[in-house]
């Protein structure tokens, strides 16, 4: 136990020490203090940062130990173990401290707002009003409160699915503050608050891992070579998500590569490029001599080279809360209201050529579509290796969704779809009923059980065994019901857009991407229903299919027509604000979309009906042929035909046939 006091010693040592020296280095520790104006003091100045240091480091230990409960030590079919269980205990003690860091953070962060000292901020009542009016201290209240919700549900939790859902509150509780931070200001705000929400997940996963693997050995735990394995294929991912979200988010912030030489701020960025490939050097050495040698019961060969990349991972943690504190180099940025909210200049008037050409950049959709068609191939390729075969329909329909999915959130349809209503329904109609229909046809599921080996262990769960619980859970019991699928894939859509919500989710890059993703999941969920190819909890017959979707398709109809009759804008407010100057009105364009949206239902139908009609026939076929391998089999036995109709009928032709033979020998 000592040695992993010290371990977490020696890399809060780290991380406060690379704190101090990045703040001293990049001037955060001696800003220029202008006489006359309010300043908030040595002690706010220097305990903000290292309040959200401590925020940062038992928000990772969180998700460190709840993902090697959930995920790195196995569990007996679902169970959590004794270890697994302690872990999850040690889960809701740093989750509380973390809430603490969080309460100390919200007071210091409010000094720094006022420019004030601390003590003049406690005596006041301002505190409330930061609380809950101003974003950074929204932030920081809701980690506060999410963290004490993780502290109490973690002291009960005894199964992998408990854990692994505290993990996924976990990483949600970690973004807010990052997400008001520099990037909230970033020219391009939108790549900036993607890449820093990606960078943190991956970043906490790893780190917090790597962090309660090396406890695990320390204290001389059972199955760390299981425990090691398993981070390592885990590590690799975030290594990979780290570079890529971390390249955008300097691009982001840096106009120019030579920033990178001349500012405090690409120093420390500098600073912490060169931690992550050094970081990547110990993850290569770890996959290639390291875990031979654990699998072999050498411990030791894991815990010389893990501590020091906990160190140094301590020191990374410090280099990144200082650089949050350091401000980027100064942007030069037109004055526009629009290029606030967009993250660019509203587009020139839309044409075919414009839509084809000015293609925008969005790095969440981006990384999503990479990961579905690279995931999808490699079950593909496995299945090919292993000698079976995988219809090349479900493959080209899953790509083609991709394709499509890549065109309307890259292209210039992304670029206009702020700007103009029209457009924006386009997207709507085409992620929530075009997209889909493809997706699910390629039967994603089914290719990854086929994909993936059952789990080692007799009881565990790898992610073949997390697929078939989620496909029983519950939850998906319940969301997949026929009524239920179809309630949130019609009624969402009146709640989003006659409501506020809309227009909240328009002026934020977050909620504009929750939106789409919501088209997107909402739609896969009422066509795996209708059309899916993949295993689901309710299966209706082909007749309730058709009938299903005969009801639910003019709904979207009723909404574009309610879209053509209204007299006000959706969202007026949002989109007076971008001063388009060119094309119609805000109104006509409204009206435009619900026209979109009165006739693009029928391209969807069409093509659901020619799919069902298909699987329909297939359906019929397949029944055909089992009818005639068990007519087959009864013949053989029996000696019949296999048709016990048939056969019945032969055999009472067959007794008639018997009864005038006998008869007619009687009458001779």
């Amino acid at each position: 136990m000592n040695r992993t006091v010290r371990l977490t010693a020696a890399a809060l040592c780290a991380a406060v020490g690379a704190l101090v020296v990045a703040m001293v280095l990049g001037g955060a520790a001696t800003p220029r203090i202008i006489p006359g104006l309010p300043d908030e003091g040595t002690l706010t100045r220097w305990m903000l940062p290292l309040s959200k240091l401590a925020m940062d480091v038992s928000g990772v230990l969180t998700v460190g130990l709840l993902a090697v409960a959930a995920a790195f030590l196995p569990n007996d079919k679902g169970l959590l173990g004794k270890q697994a269980q302690s872990y999850v205990k040690g889960a809701s003690w740093s989750a509380l401290a973390w809430a603490v860091a969080a309460a100390v953070a919200l007071v210091f962060s409010l000094s720094e707002t006022l420019g004030a000292p601390v003590g003049q901020v406690l005596a006041g009542n301002e505190l409330t009003s930061y609380a809950s009016q101003v974003p950074q201290g929204i932030a920081l209240t809701l980690v506060v409160l999410f963290a004490v919700a993780i502290a109490l549900f973690a002291r009960g939790a005894i199964t992998a699915g408990a854990a692994g859902g505290l993990l996924v509150f976990a990483l949600v509780t970690l973004l807010p503050p990052a997400l008001t931070g520099h990037s909230s200001s970033s020219p391009n705000h939108g790549l900036a608050t993607t890449s820093v929400a990606m960078h943190l997940l991956f970043l906490a996963l790893w780190v917090g891992g790597l962090g309660v693997v090396c406890m695990h050995a320390l204290r001389g735990q059972p199955l760390l070579d299981v425990a090691a394995a398993r981070f390592s294929r885990m590590a690799l991912w975030c290594f990979a998500g780290v570079g890529v979200s971390g390249l955008a988010a300097a691009a982001s912030r840096l106009t120019s590569v030579g920033e990178l030489f001349t500012s405090n701020y690409g120093l420390l960025l500098l600073a912490k490029i060169v931690a992550f490939a050094v970081l990547g050097f110990f993850g290569w050495r770890h996959r290639g001599r390291t875990l031979p040698r654990l699998s072999k019961g050498e411990p030791h060969a894991f815990l010389r080279l893990a501590l020091g990349e906990v160190l140094l991972m301590g020191a990374t943690i410090g280099l990144a809360v200082a650089l949050s504190r350091t401000a980027p180099p100064p942007v030069d940025t037109p004055v526009d209201r629009a290029f606030e909210l967009l993250g660019y200049l509203v587009p020139p008037p839309m044409t075919l050529a414009n839509l084809l050409t000015l293609w925008w950049f969005d790095l969440f959709f981006a990384v999503l579509a990479v990961v579905m068609a690279g995931l999808y191939g490699a079950g593909v390729v496995r299945l090919a290796r292993r000698g079976d075969r995988w219809p090349l329909g479900r493959t080209i329909s899953w790509y083609v969704g991709v394709v499509v999915l890549v065109l309307t959130t890259q292209s210039g349809v992304a670029r206009y779809g702020p700007v103009l209503f029209s457009v924006h329904m386009t997207q709507h109609m085409i992620l929530s009923m075009l997209v889909p229909i493809f997706l699910v046809l390629g039967a994603p599921v089914t290719l990854a059980l086929r994909a993936l080996k059952p789990a080692a262990r007799r009881g565990d769960r790898g992610p073949r065994e997390w697929i078939m619980v989620i496909l029983h859970s519950r939850v998906m019991k319940f969301v997949s019901h026929p009524a239920i699928a179809t309630a949130i894939f019609v009624v969402s859509t009146f709640a989003l857009y006659f409501t506020p919500l809309f227009a909240a989710a328009m002026e934020e890059h977050l909620g504009h991407i929750l939106m789409m993703v919501h088209f997107l999941l909402s739609g896969s969920l009422f066509f795996w229903v209708i059309i899916g190819v993949d295993p689901a909890p309710h299966k209706l017959p082909y007749y309730g299919r058709l009938l299903l979707l005969m009801v639910t398709m003019p709904f979207h109809a009723f909404f574009g027509i309610a879209l053509m009759s209204m007299g006000t804008v959706l969202a007026s407010s949002y989109y007076d604000q971008l001063g388009r100057t060119w094309g119609v009105s805000s109104l006509v364009d409204q009206q435009t979309g619900g026209g979109i949206t009165w006739g693009f239902g029928e391209i969807p139908t069409l093509i659901v009906l020619l799919a069902l009609g298909f699987q329909w026939w297939r359906d019929d076929e397949r029944v055909a042929r089992r009818a005639d391998r068990r007519a087959d089999a009864a013949a053989a036995k029996s000696g019949g035909t296999g048709d016990t109709e048939l056969d019945a009928y032969n055999d009472y032709l067959a007794t008639l046939n018997k009864r005038d033979r006998a008869r007619g020998g009687a009458a001779e």
